[in-house]
Formats: structure tokens, C-alpha cells, sequence
């Protein structure tokens, strides 16, 4: 009676994976993550976080740590260097303390940015690249 549905009804309906990951608010993680998915953090994030889609930062969101994606989108509180390869915006009351590296920069006069900038969608790999050798 209750168990009509097999295993296979409850696998997600689109099957790659592409949903978003979010980290709530009250939630403090420590540790680096990485995401071939989109996400949001409205907690506290002290580690490094990589992702190959979008990561939003929401207002109540604290991140002590280098930020590495293909857009992000920045309202909250963020130590660290932020390289976006496409769009990065600094949005509401950000507060942004490290460098970024952005094929695109888009601020808003309320946002606060603390650091050095450089755009251009060759910066960002040049400099990813340039990481990499130093770890070498």
C-alpha cells in the first residue's frame, strides 16, 4: 500500500545533477568545496570554494576563503581573491576584501571592494594558470 513507488521513481527527474547546492544560514562549514553545480551560501563558508557554474554569496553569507567560478554574484561578506571567468557582480551591501580577477565587473555604489582589480576574460585563466605552476 505505502510502498507502490520502486527505487527508480525517486531518482531526480533530470539525471545530471544540475540542481543547487545551498548552505543556510546558521550553518558554519569549514573546508574547501567544489561544485560542478550552481551555489548559494547564506551561512558561513571558512574554506576556499570552487565551482564551474554560478555562486551567490546572500546577504547573511560569510566566506573567508578564495572564490573560483564562471559567475558569481556577491551581496554578502568576502575575505579572500574572487576570480569569476564571465560575470561578477558586487551587489547591495558586499563587502569584498581580496582581489579580483573578472571577465566582467559589475558593482553597484553600495557594495564596498577593498583590493586590487583585473578584468578581461585572459586575466583570469593567465592568472589560474599562474596558480597552478606555483603549486607545482
Amino acid at each position: 500500500m505505502f510502498n507502490t513507488k520502486n527505487k527508480t521513481d525517486m531518482q531526480p527527474t533530470n539525471g545530471n545533477g544540475n540542481g543547487t547546492t545551498l548552505i543556510g544560514a546558521g550553518t558554519t562549514l569549514k573546508g574547501d568545496i567544489s561544485s560542478s553545480s550552481d551555489l548559494r551560501i547564506d551561512g558561513t563558508i571558512i574554506g576556499n570554494i570552487t565551482s564551474s557554474a554560478k555562486i551567490v554569496i546572500g546577504s547573511s553569507g560569510v566566506v573567508e576563503g578564495d572564490i573560483t567560478g564562471n559567475q558569481a554574484d556577491i551581496v554578502g561578506k568576502v575575505s579572500g581573491n574572487i576570480r569569476a571567468k564571465e560575470l561578477l557582480q558586487l551587489r547591495g551591501d558586499a563587502v569584498v576584501n581580496g582581489n579580483i580577477y573578472a571577465g566582467k565587473l559589475q558593482m553597484e555604489p553600495t557594495a564596498t571592494f577593498n583590493g586590487q582589480c583585473h578584468m578581461g576574460a585572459n586575466i583570469v585563466e593567465m592568472n589560474n594558470n599562474e596558480q597552478q605552476a606555483a603549486a607545482r
